[in-house]
């Protein structure tokens, strides 16, 4: 009875990844900051750990606080399939024609992302290194989401196809499996013209690969033996049921680069986003010292995140962040 208990449990553990994974959101973040101009490099390359260590706490938010949920996601097909038509751009007019309580049923992360790129840009405008380097990892992290075709779904884990835990399977197992073979030489940031439009349109492109996301995970399945799907891994100091190495490698290779391009994607978005919002601030030198007792206040607020985790469980979907 006790071997039978602690398989369900290990077999529920992929259900519980966070969005890219602690690994993927790390990645992504530090080389954000390569895409840079040589003018905000040197900023931002000074403080790279804090980016990238600091690009996992929306996810650690979400064992503290109920609204933080919705920030990660937008169910856009409930809004039928001209979504992308029906749903005005603007915040004001979404709340206006769906009511507020609506979007936040469903997620709202592309207006998340826009308000978050506003916070950046005062916080570039006060010279405010600290809360720069607070808001620019909280933005990496909701724009790197953004770009996760399962984050724009009401079937976000293939709870409606009967593919639970292909979640976490697509966007953290694989890249766990298989970042270190990929390009991340993505180029330059570029300054966005709408960054509202930008990030709408980083939703439209995961959207649009929600059908293979599923329908080549379904397929594989259907011709795969049943007993070869999942397999026991090292995962630290633990060993757990995840999806075995042969099912992940014949999946990847269906989805043909897909993984690569959207991490790659979401690299120069953020990119982007961090040097937009300092040019669109004046271009200030961040040449401000940072106040040991703020970052300090930083890492406390973190503590207790990680102290609600464990009190609270997880507010929201509990396999993605």
């Amino acid at each position: 009875m006790r071997r039978t208990v602690c398989f369900i449990l290990l077999l529920t553990l992929p259900l519980l990844a966070q969005s890219w994974g602690f690994f993927g959101h790390k990645r992504i973040n530090r080389l954000a900051v390569y895409t840079l101009p040589s003018e905000l490099m040197g900023f931002f390359k000074e403080h790279i750990d804090f980016i990238s260590d600091h690009a996992v706490d929306p996810d650690m938010r979400r064992y503290a606080l109920k609204e933080e949920a919705p920030r990660h996601y937008i169910d856009i097909d409930h809004y039928g399939e001209d979504a992308f038509e029906r749903v005005p751009k603007r915040w004001d007019s979404a709340v206006s024609k769906f009511t507020e309580d609506t979007l936040q049923a469903y997620g709202i992360v592309p207006w998340h992302v826009n308000r978050m790129y506003y916070r950046l840009v005062e916080a570039f405008r006060r010279k405010d290194a600290a809360y720069v380097l607070k808001t620019a990892s909280d933005l990496g992290h909701y724009i790197a989401d953004a770009h996760v075709p399962l984050h724009t779904t009401e079937n976000y884990n293939g709870q409606l196809t009967n593919q639970h835990g292909i979640h976490g399977f697509w966007e953290s197992r694989l890249p766990e499996l298989y970042a270190d073979d990929y390009d991340f030489f993505v180029g330059r940031a570029q300054l966005l013209s709408s960054p509202l439009e930008s990030i709408w349109k980083a939703v439209e492109q995961s959207h649009a690969a929600v059908d293979s996301v599923l329908d080549m995970e379904r397929s594989l399945t259907i011709n795969y033996p049943s007993d070869e799907k999942y397999a026991f891994d090292q995962r630290g100091n633990a060993v757990v049921n995840t999806y075995s190495r042969g099912f992940s490698a014949d999946y990847h290779h269906m989805l043909n680069g897909m993984v690569e391009r959207r991490i790659r994607r979401s690299i120069i978005v953020i990119g982007s986003f961090w040097y937009s919002a300092w040019v669109e601030a004046g271009q200030p030198d961040m040449d401000t010292p940072i106040d040991p007792a703020v970052l300090e206040a930083i890492e406390q607020e973190r503590k207790e995140m990680e102290a609600k985790k464990a009190k609270n469980g997880i507010f929201g979907r509990a396999h993605e962040g």
